[in-house]
């Protein structure tokens, strides 16, 4: 494709998927599939803002058509669902989410030609894009949507005798579609003849839109303050659309008080506790949604989501739900399985109250509280404690500072807790934290950034936040303690590509090799784990090969422990499988003989490792013979 052609293609990329961006954000139905379209498409913009500036590769023609045609795909749809009549995305509920899934195929197809490695684009834009083409492959339909409900009642509503309709499903049905009075049901009704003409509307629709009619008061029959009145009494749990996770999977009902119900899987399932109890209590033994069978009947509260809902709830004006009438703070202070509640609650209003003496006390007692147990850490994180902890990472008094990042330390050890503590914009902070602070806030810091970087997408912010210079300035003069945490963090950090380079250019190599050669500091393992890590990239490999790394290799493969002898095996294949020049000097320091020896007594790996370099030997060896002879 030529430069003129492609810069072009990809400007209107980008105009179609902003287009997209901007419609996909005023959706009335399908919000969800919206959201995550849009979500996927802007995640395609830096690459296409690094292909608009491109001037010596050609991209294939196939890549790009594929994008537009997804792209202007995606535009159309989310103009339906925008735009279209109500009933007829609500009748058509299976046929649209077909198309929102053909689009993620069709996405997914189109960077399968794109070739990322042979283009000048940076390591951040191929991970981002790597991310995304990962995500498209996983796309599926969603389940148990808003969509699907207002299906079913529609369904229910049209397939019985006028005798026989489910008020209570017309009602949710005008509720769920807004078409709760005379003059919206018309304009609905305008909209399907303007898009289908008078024949071209189902009788289905024609049914659905005189039940509704049945329904609605006319017009000028209530004053403008008597509709105001009208509506302030509605229900405003029944306007706003609920989030499916905040539903209960059985009753499908905002939930009050959520459970958490183990399956046996990593992953969990959330219900009513009143739902899954009564389910429970008529001799059910599993998992409604999976219909596995339930190791145990324990049901533990999920504070997380109470706490979520909470604020949802707030935010969109309808009243908190409560559990049998009371409220929160007494109903959990009144259980006595928990008396710790109370205490937690009288914590987090010390961290709000702003006075430094209490905010450091109270930091001071929540950071061991959320060590002592995983209902702790639960019951502090519902309780509103994070995004208090967070705001005090940045305060002047150290131990404050000190308190409140163990503190989320502590936290986050609860998988539930991480995603919320980096919503809270805890990262940056952090990393300010790990610059700056106190050695003891500094290496909890590392080890916080550590336990947030299990999560693969956090590895990416991380990165780019700065912490990795900062985690390497730790490693080199930080306590003993300090420097096992930054080499973690680190080890974890550098799973992601670009976080490879990150940390070679911020100059980690010297000070693992250094670690590798001072052994009193008993951190052997860790170096090399992450020096074969880092050697998976060209920069590593160059500046591990230029640290002298090899002499220290051998030696390990000959003196090492068994694990030791397995990494430097692994870190001397991969600088000789991309450099002979290396795999020769260890030949010529008389790694064979060791090699041999780890072959046949060292660990799976250490054997798979010893055999390929020997293999890698014995080929450089029989090209050389035949070069001389040559």
């Amino acid at each position: 494709m030529a430069e003129q052609q492609q810069r072009g293609s990809a400007e209107e990329l980008i105009k179609v998927v902003n287009a997209v961006a901007w419609i996909g954000g005023r959706t009335k139905l399908y919000k969800r599939e919206c959201s995550q379209l849009v979500r996927r498409l802007r995640l395609m913009l830096p690459l296409l803002e690094e292909i608009r500036e491109l001037k010596h590769h050609s991209l294939p023609d196939d890549a790009v058509n594929g994008l537009l045609t997804a792209t202007l795909k995606a535009k159309q749809l989310v103009s339906l669902c925008q735009a279209g009549p109500k009933l007829y995305l609500v009748l058509e509920r299976e046929t649209l989410t077909k198309r929102f899934l053909e689009i993620a195929r069709l996405l997914a197809g189109s960077l399968d030609h794109l070739s990322l490695e042979k283009l000048d684009v940076s390591d951040e834009v191929c991970e981002q894009v790597q991310l995304l083409h990962s995500q498209l492959k996983r796309a599926k339909i969603c389940a148990n949507t808003l969509e699907a409900r207002l299906h079913d009642d529609l369904l229910s509503v049209i397939s019985g005798t006028p005798e026989e309709v489910d008020q209570s499903a017309l009602r949710r049905l005008a509720e769920g579609l807004n078409l709760k009075t005379s003059a919206e049901v018309r304009k609905e009704s305008q909209a399907f003849h303007k898009v289908k003409g008078e024949n071209g509307i189902d009788e289905r629709v024609k049914r659905a839109l005189q039940l509704l009619s049945s329904i609605q008061t006319p017009d000028n029959t209530a004053a403008p303050e008597d509709l105001s009145s009208q509506m302030a009494r509605t229900d405003a749990s029944t306007l706003a659309v609920i989030p499916d996770d905040f539903r209960c999977p059985i009753s499908l009902e905002l939930m009050k008080d959520p459970v958490i119900v183990a399956t046996g899987q990593v992953r969990f399932h959330t219900y009513e506790r009143a739902s899954i109890q009564k389910w429970l209590d008529t001799g059910h033994k599993t998992c409604p949604k999976t219909q596995q069978v339930l190791p145990h009947q324990v049901l533990t509260s999920n504070f997380v989501l109470k706490s979520l809902i909470s604020q949802w709830c707030e935010s969109n004006g309808v009243d908190v739900p409560q559990r049998m009438g009371t409220s929160r703070k007494s109903c959990a202070a009144e259980n006595s399985s928990f008396p710790e509640r109370a205490t937690i609650d009288g914590l987090v209003q010390k961290l709000a109250s702003g006075q430094p003496d209490l905010q450091r006390a109270a930091a001071g007692e929540i950071r061991l509280l959320a060590k002592k147990s995983a209902e702790n850490r639960d019951c502090i994180a519902e309780a509103g404690a994070l995004r208090h902890l967070v705001n005090l990472l940045a305060t002047k008094d150290l131990r404050t500072q000190e308190h409140a990042v163990t503190a989320l330390l502590n936290l986050s050890i609860n998988d539930n807790n991480k995603g919320p503590i980096v919503m809270l914009g805890a990262i940056d902070p952090i990393v300010e934290v790990l610059k700056s602070g106190s050695m003891e806030a500094r290496e909890n810091a590392a080890a916080t950034l550590f336990s947030l970087s299990v999560v693969d997408e956090n590895k990416i912010t991380i990165g780019a936040s700065g912490a990795i210079p900062a985690l390497v300035e730790l490693l080199r003069d930080g306590s003993a303690r300090g420097k096992k945490d930054a080499a973690t963090a680190l080890f974890n950090l550098s799973i992601y590509q670009s976080n490879k380079a990150r940390a070679v250019r911020s100059g980690v190599v010297p000070h693992l090799m250094d670690l590798l050669v001072n052994q009193s500091m008993a951190m052997v393992d860790e170096s090399l784990t992450i020096l074969a890590i880092l050697a998976t990239h060209p920069e590593g490999r160059l500046a591990i090969g230029q640290s002298g790394a090899v002499p220290v290799l051998v030696e390990l493969i000959k003196t090492g422990s068994p694990r030791n002898r397995e990494n430097a095996a692994a870190l001397l294949y991969a600088l000789g499988v991309n450099d002979s020049s290396h795999l020769v000097a260890a030949l010529e320091l008389g790694a064979a003989e060791a090699l041999a020896e780890l072959a046949q007594n060292g660990t799976a790996r250490a054997r798979r490792k010893a055999n390929a370099l020997l293999e890698l030997s014995s080929k450089h060896q029989h090209q050389q013979q035949h070069h001389r002879c040559s």
